[in-house]
């Protein structure tokens, strides 16, 4: 395993989790300065919630604007978002995002997978994946997009996940040198620019 460069300049990070991944989250993104110039777009699978979104659970702990995705939204750099329940979130070449109800894919919608490819696809090099705790394999695809596009991959220790499958999933198809454990990208993902 291998420690993580300390300076790294992105467009866009792209965040995957499940199972136990709102609490890898809240040690995350309160951590991520003002003035943060990367976008964040993160797919955590959770149910539909009747009266809030996970947006509004984050909004008020974090340093830059957190929201969710909506259909044909330009990307605004400097923000957190989540992607909506019940929908792909792609990014179009142009920089928006696009929603799909198309199938789910490893049993999701949103699915990481989906969102990763379509990072890799659009922002390349300017990327960098995570897969943090989760009980399935839905993202491990993706995150091998992203490093194929040239972009930085990582994965949480699955040693440290409250639910190691996912990251299990991901260092199998990435064979990714960047296994961390969560202090270390909450540290690494705070100091990207």
């Amino acid at each position: 395993m291998a420690s993580a460069p300390m300076h790294l300049k992105f467009d866009m990070v792209a965040i995957g989790c499940s199972a136990g991944g709102i609490d890898a989250l809240k040690g995350i993104l309160p951590r991520i300065p003002k003035g943060f110039r990367p976008t964040v777009l993160i797919v955590q699978h959770i149910a539909p919630m009747a009266h809030a979104t996970l947006a509004d659970f984050f909004v008020d702990i974090c340093n830059v604007p957190v929201k969710e995705v909506e259909d044909k939204e330009p990307i605004a750099a400097g923000t957190i978002y989540f992607a909506p329940s019940g929908y792909h979130t792609l990014i179009e070449r142009d920089r928006t995002f696009a929603l799909s109800v198309d199938a789910p894919v490893q049993f999701a919608r949103p699915s990481i997978d989906v969102m990763m490819e379509s990072v890799a696809t659009v922002y390349r090099d300017l990327s960098a994946g995570f897969i943090l705790t989760g009980s399935n394999r839905d993202g491990a695809d993706g995150l091998r997009q992203i490093l194929a596009h040239g972009g930085f991959v990582a994965v949480q220790d699955p040693k440290t996940s409250d639910f190691p499958q996912m990251p299990e999933a991901a260092l199998e198809a990435t064979q990714t040198l960047f296994v961390l454990s969560l202090s270390e990208i909450q540290h690494l993902i705070a100091g990207l620019e």
